[in-house]
């Protein structure tokens, strides 16, 4: 029977390790397998009689196994997981070096099963009030096997106050319900007088509908955080789980590490989070925000007035509430399946084998990939150790842009840059030498990068590994299967990352500094090479050169951009055969072009802004306008400047007067016109007493308001300073609007038709692109 291992743990019974898998199977029935395993590591052999004088009640075994430089290993086997931490730290005080004796017992479990959450089970098994069967010590083998998991998704509604308990929503597929703390009858929901009893009820419904994930909107920080509350007060067990184990909660009070719950047998998977690791971009995470922009439809209520009125429902209407608490529920349900984001998830864990709850942690999802390759060869890891890392790891290239306003404008990029220059140069944990180790292979053939760090020239297990990860991406692509490609696009980009991490096991500065160096070196000889064809590069950033193509107006523009992606290519691979005798998997690809092309000045400055450009492309038959790194697409500037920017650039763009534009948009902001544009949104990264060294802006009105946690604020800037959105009583300030939002932008256009802001709003002189 196939089925999909939604969490992975281990228990001590009987001073035995097993580990238990729990999850779904392929005919919906939910499942557990219970295998006894026990933990170990590894020492080198040549220590062997040092460490059986110091623990004698572990078990030795001899192995074929060797470290990285070919040094043989011996296999330490104990019978519970946390001996080994203990035994490690004895070992290594006296000067025994340790390998793998870091990796979680219930992974250490799936890698040498080789299974990345599909499971294809064999053995007989019984059945238990919880779990429709449970498997012991049954055969587990991979397979391939895409789930259908059960989810459900809740939210809850209090007091705006006092955080009184009103209602709880739970809504999955074919079920819709609310419980309310209410006397009553009313549609869709049940009826309490008792929180107790509501709370034992919501047990109740959780057990029977018995999902896989538990999901809503910021439903691990506020609605289990409030709900285990109300279950300690009422003395009930919180024991929402798949079997009758209390479920915890880790609580994070930083803006940088997320929240988690631990339901035995089940993932808690927040909707916020899952947009966020998925690379969707928002304004904001709040659920009207998501479900406006992936579904088309919002929240019955919306804005911080809302609580108010919940309140007046409770009162006064409850069906109104219900309906509301129902909504949130559904909205958060719908986001996560039709945004994709549930599915990239489960593809990002059927990668690299990570639990659900665990498929952003980049280093563990490298281990669990790199270990299992080593395990093949018969190699065994250096257990981690956080690295000090006094230097910086060097970044991509930059190069210094050319200011201006240009007509055809060609980007081309490279394809997955880093992982093409590990795969074409080698780079790899176990290839790479230490520079003060590189003369003891004199005999071994070398790859040695720009910075100087050496490789072996063989075949490496993580070129390898994106090799099969590159054909599993193509293949994906070929047959549309966006979601997958997402996936291993996500997982290939990190491994840069990870090996430029102080808490990797392999970490090393000089190792990750290849990678760039390589990066940049290519760049630079791609930009010379495409000047000698008598091109000009305006600009260049880590992966991506922009091309002015100005002499190719008459010509068929892309046939040129095929030349040129072509061209750079043969140069590349002849380049690295020449000069590395590898085969080169570097490609150029043309991206784009901009038939109009603006690259801003640094303000104050001749030079160029770099990372900082706006052009119009050719999309779907019409030109549409592209913005990157201007303050229309930063979250830090109101939308006044946006709107501003936005309809500025289109106007320069399509030949348009400019001065009388600005001159109008600026008499609409004195007159009160565009205030509701005038808000400016802030996140409170930790506490507001916190903030000792300095006082920013939307900190001051945090304060005014009496605002202490942390959090997204909406304030505006007044005559008297900032005051949120909700207490402002002072008269906004339009003069600060006017010479902070929309001055910068102005004369960051306007120095390339020889005017400034200033004298524009008092001169008479109209502009437009026809003047540049």
């Amino acid at each position: 029977m196939k089925g999909f291992i939604v969490y992975p743990t281990y228990r001590i019974v009987n001073d035995k390790a097993y580990i238990y898998l729990f999850g779904r199977l392929e005919n919906g029935q939910s499942f557990l397998t219970i295998n006894h395993f026990k933990p170990y590591f590894f020492i080198k052999a040549s220590d062997r009689k040092k460490a059986e004088k110091l623990a004698k009640s572990v078990d030795y075994s001899s192995s074929d196994f060797k470290d990285f430089k070919g040094n043989p290993v011996t296999k330490v086997t104990l019978e519970i997981p946390n001996d080994v931490r203990k035994l490690k730290n004895v070992f290594l005080g006296e000067g025994i070096l340790c390998y793998e004796a870091d990796i979680r017992f219930a992974m250490r479990f799936l890698i040498d099963h080789d299974l990345k959450g599909s499971v294809e089970i064999n053995g007989d098994y019984e059945s238990s009030d919880e779990i429709d069967r449970v498997y012991k010590e049954p055969e587990l083998k991979p397979c391939v096997y895409w789930p259908k998991l059960k989810i459900l998704s809740l939210d809850i509604e209090t007091d705006p106050y006092d955080y009184h308990l009103y209602s709880i929503s739970l809504y999955s597929e074919n079920f819709e319900k609310v419980l309310l703390l209410k006397e009553g009858k009313y549609k869709k929901a049940e009826t309490f007088t008792d929180e107790g009893k509501l709370l034992e009820r919501f047990k109740e419904l959780v057990l029977e509908l018995d999902p896989d994930i538990i999901t809503g909107w910021n439903v691990i920080d506020f609605d289990f955080k409030l709900l285990k509350q109300r279950f300690d007060e009422n003395e009930i067990p919180f024991a929402l789980g798949r079997i009758d184990w209390p479920c915890k909660l880790t609580i994070s009070d930083s803006f940088f590490k997320d929240s988690s719950a631990d339901f035995p047998g089940r993932q808690v998977l927040d909707g916020l989070h899952l947009l966020k690791i998925s690379g969707i971009k928002l304004d904001d995470y709040k659920l009207e925000t998501a479900s406006r922009k992936i579904l088309g439809e919002g929240k019955l209520l919306h804005g911080n007035e809302r609580y108010t009125i919940i309140k007046d429902y409770y009162e006064k209407d409850p069906q109104k509430l219900i309906d509301y608490n129902l909504k949130d529920s559904e909205l958060a349900y719908n986001v996560i399946h039709v945004s994709g984001v549930l599915e990239l998830a489960l593809r990002r864990s059927m990668l690299t084998r990570m639990p659900l709850d665990r498929i952003k942690a980049s280093i563990a999802s490298f281990d669990s990939l790199y270990l299992k390759e080593l395990q093949k060869r018969k190699i065994v890891a250096p257990s981690a150790h956080v690295s000090d890392r006094d230097e910086r790891i060097i970044g991509g290239f930059v190069r210094d842009p050319k200011p201006g306003i240009y007509d055809n404008v060609a980007v081309f990029d490279f394809k997955s840059l880093y992982p093409s220059i590990i795969r074409t140069f080698n780079i790899d944990p176990l290839s790479f030498v230490p520079k003060e180790e590189a003369h003891v292979y004199k005999k071994v053939k070398m790859i040695i990068a720009p910075n100087g760090a050496h490789f072996k020239d063989q075949d490496g297990i993580l070129p390898t590994m994106i090799q099969e990860l590159w054909k599993e991406r193509d293949a994906a692509k070929k047959r549309k299967d966006k979601l997958s490609s997402d996936a291993i696009k996500i997982l290939m980009n990190s491994f840069f990352g990870v090996l430029a991490n102080p808490t990797f096991r392999f970490y090393s500065l000089e190792m990750g500094n290849a990678i760039t160096h390589f990066g940049q070196l290519i760049i630079k000889l791609t930009a010379e090479k495409l000047q000698d064809q008598g091109y000009d590069v305006i600009y260049g950033d880590t992966d991506s050169i922009f091309v002015d193509l100005k002499e190719s107006k008459e010509k068929d523009i892309v046939k040129v951009c095929k030349e040129i992606e072509q061209y750079i290519t043969a140069f590349l691979k002849a380049y690295v055969r020449k000069n590395y005798a590898r085969e080169s998997f570097l490609e150029l690809q043309f991206e784009k072009v901009f038939t109009k092309f603006l690259m801003p000045k640094v303000r104050g400055s001749e030079a160029g802004a770099k990372k900082r450009y706006a052009g119009m492309i050719m999309k779907d038959d019409k030109e549409t306008l592209q913005i990157v790194g201007l303050e229309f697409v930063r979250r830090d500037w109101t939308q006044l400047a946006k709107k501003y920017q936005y309809e500025l650039l289109e106007r320069i763009f399509s030949g348009k007067e400019i001065t009388k534009f600005t001159k109008t948009f600026v008499e609409k902001i004195k007159k009160g016109e565009l205030d509701e544009l005038l808000v400016y949104k802030k996140a409170i990264r930790k506490g507001v007493e916190e903030y000792t060294k300095t006082t920013p802006p939307h900190i001051k009105a945090a304060r005014k308001a009496g605002i202490v946690k942390e959090g997204i604020i909406e304030y505006y800037h007044t005559i008297n300073g900032p005051e949120t959105v909700e207490h402002r009583k002072s008269k906004i300030d339009y003069d600060h609007y006017i010479e902070k939002q929309i001055k910068p932008i102005a004369d960051s256009v306007l120095c390339f038709f020889n005017v400034k802001f200033d004298e524009l709003l008092k001169g008479n002189k109209q502009v437009s692109l026809s003047d540049y």
